[in-house]
């Protein structure tokens, strides 16, 4: 097991450097020019030509691209330097901070809802095959899975939050304001548009996923011997058909995982949430280089390791897969 983690990772590495050099360079190409965009433009002619020089040197942008790439690769790796926010005038990890902090809070929420909603009609879907239950949730699989998340949010804010006016439309709590109680209180109001529409969007392939699992797990001939045996459905569909369907499942729980620390931007701009998602979009408009390539490659490594993560779990579920 250890030598198989260990030779994974080092398979990995140039793949990280090698997404890394492709961010690097995409980022270089992008039309614009960062420092010009994070100076006021009140300036005058003098001063902005002396306050541009300073900053220009202060981003290290004097230097050549290889060294460029290579402080900024070192400073990742040894944790010490993120690099400089164009847009937010502070460091990248200052940055995202808080975006990040409060998509790992929506996602928590979002991946709770959603594991407690696929596997069992996942499940159910799969065991009542042709039923109405089952041609109920296709359905609704098919329709939710078409429907764009921008205007599934927007309906929700015009029932929920225009019509009934019983939710928040957007934007965050005031946490400052309020004691414990009143701060998950309008945590919970300001979560639960952008947490349903989230939701609604990921079960809607996900169920499918589970549901064709199953059936293929229950066709096989060691469900036939397990039911010839006398043993319960219940036994017979959890203890044999759903540990033999988890193989291709633990991939949906995997991603689900590591999706924590992956943020929406459709859905955060449109209800205002001050996610990583909504930042990445806001640091594409106004060119903040440093920040895309940084958290762009964040999320190349987490998927990366999620990768890793996947193929472990299958040889911990499945003992016919050898890790070697």
């Amino acid at each position: 097991m250890f030598k198989y983690i260990l030779k994974r990772i080092l398979i990995l590495i140039p793949v990280v450097i090698a997404i890394s050099v492709l961010l690097f360079t995409i980022s270089k190409l992008m039309p614009g020019d960062p420092v010009r965009a994070m100076l006021p433009s009140s300036l005058k002619a003098d001063q902005f030509e002396a306050a541009y020089n300073v900053m220009y040197r202060r981003l290290g942008l004097d230097k050549s691209l290889f060294e460029q790439y290579f402080r900024w690769m070192w400073n990742l790796f040894v944790l010490r330097d993120l690099g400089y926010s164009s847009m937010m005038n502070r460091e990248v990890a200052l940055a995202v901070a808080e975006p990040l902090k409060n998509t790992i809070i929506l996602n928590v929420f979002i991946n709770i809802l959603y594991l407690s909603i696929v596997l069992p009609i996942g499940i159910k879907c799969a065991t009542k095959r042709g039923s109405l239950f089952d041609s109920g949730w296709q359905v609704f699989s098919l329709v939710t899975y078409s429907v764009p998340s921008f205007f599934l949010a927007l309906t929700l804010i015009f029932i929920f939050g225009v019509r009934l006016g019983l939710l928040p439309m957007g934007g965050m709590p005031n946490s400052f304001m309020l004691d414990f109680a009143g701060n998950i209180k309008a945590w919970a109001r300001h979560l639960a548009l952008p947490v349903i529409t989230l939701t609604i969007i990921n079960v809607a392939g996900a169920i499918r996923y589970v549901r064709n699992a199953m059936i293929d797990a229950l066709s096989q001939d060691y469900i036939r011997t397990a039911r010839s045996k006398g043993l319960s459905e219940k036994v017979v569909i959890y203890s044999h058909a759903f540990r033999n369907a988890l193989i291709p499942i633990s991939t949906i729980i995997v991603n689900t995982i590591f999706s924590l620390f992956a943020g929406a931007a459709i859905t955060e701009s449109v209800f205002q949430y001050n996610g990583i998602g909504k930042l990445i979009l806001s640091a594409v408009t106004m060119r903040d280089t440093m920040l895309i390539i940084t958290m762009n490659l964040f999320f190349a490594i987490v998927n990366v390791v999620s990768v890793l993560v996947a193929d472990i779990i299958y040889g911990l579920v499945d003992p016919r897969i050898k890790l070697r």
